[in-house]
């Protein structure tokens, strides 16, 4: 999976930063997802490699302006393009569907494919899963905020041993479509009359990948539990330590507690995001400021950025 930030400050868009939205790239099947839709995010795609036609999912994780407010726009615009016929699935808080319906309604705006609006609050609460296909698998769980807000982790199955080829051609089995078969491994018949088993000429499963989104929310327990052993987690850092007293009374998190929650749930790396406008460079406290309160707590950190694409590799311990 490939991770690429659209946007990562908090509140209100700075010249460097545009407000919360990632895309997760699933290459393997020309797929994309797509975390918070802050304003602007269909100007953050014209300035990205990312193809919004391969849109397929939409998850939102709170109700407040700097992760919705871009979604109206974009979702008439993929109208617009005629390019979503397979349609799109939306996954949010309770009030998300009467937000939608709302905005298009009143602007008069007609969506021309299929879209579902799915209300997360009970997986959350009851801890089942959200989504599930072949390949992946959506959980989520509450967090603390001012309003309900949620966590996504998006866990890929393991997949299939790597094939040995060369063992293929000892055996003497033709190379052609009889390969993939043997690849997903199912048991073939030959033109010899030989059965063979797939599963014997391809290595042990490997290991999926794992990725969190965790925005915002004051330090809490559930979200140390969603993200336990994932290979990557994206988490807000809005404020600095030394504005803790804002961070508790806002519900937002710190460098720290964000840096806390990843060195707690055990991931393979951490990226800061959702990052104040009040930290820009020249100012007292900067986001490289942030990124090393955290690194003191948690070395593997990264100081996310606009248009910062991250390949996910997976872990011996990725559960």
């Amino acid at each position: 999976m490939q991770v690429t930030f659209l946007g990562t400050s908090s509140g209100v868009p700075t010249r460097a930063r545009n407000v919360s939205a990632v895309a997760l790239r699933l290459p393997q099947r020309s797929e994309m997802w797509l975390f918070d839709c802050g304003e602007g995010t269909q100007h953050q795609f014209l300035r990205s490699d990312l193809r919004l036609s391969q849109l397929r999912r939409v998850f939102i994780t709170h109700m407040h302006g700097d992760h919705v407010f871009g979604l109206p726009g974009l979702l008439a615009s993929l109208g617009l393009a005629g390019s979503s016929a397979a349609g799109v699935d939306l996954y949010g808080p309770d009030p998300l569907e009467s937000y939608l319906n709302g905005v298009l309604r009143t602007s008069s705006t007609r969506i021309g494919y299929p879209l579902a609006v799915h209300r997360v609050r009970n997986a959350a609460e009851q801890g089942t899963l959200l989504f599930e296909d072949d390949d992946f698998t959506v959980r989520c769980t509450p967090l603390t905020h001012r309003v309900p807000a949620y966590a996504y982790r998006i866990e890929q199955k393991p997949l299939a041993g790597r094939f040995d080829i060369e063992k293929a051609r000892e055996l003497n089995i033709p190379p052609g479509p009889v390969y993939a078969q043997l690849k997903r491994g199912e048991t073939v018949t030959l033109e010899d009359g030989r059965s063979i088993d797939g599963t014997s000429l391809c290595g042990e499963e490997r290991p999926g990948v794992s990725v969190v989104y965790c925005t915002d929310t004051v330090f809490c327990e559930a979200a140390v539990e969603l993200a336990r052993s994932a290979d990557l987690l994206i988490h807000e850092s809005t404020f600095a330590h030394g504005e803790a007293e804002m961070a508790f009374q806002k519900q937002h998190s710190t460098s720290t507690m964000a840096a806390q929650t990843a060195a707690e749930a055990g991931v393979g790396q951490l990226v800061l995001t959702h990052l104040s406008p009040r930290y820009v460079p020249g100012n007292p406290v900067t986001p490289q400021d942030l990124l090393n309160e955290a690194k003191a707590i948690f070395p593997n950190t990264l100081l996310a950025k606009d248009f910062l694409s991250i390949d996910v590799k997976p872990r011996c311990n990725s559960s």
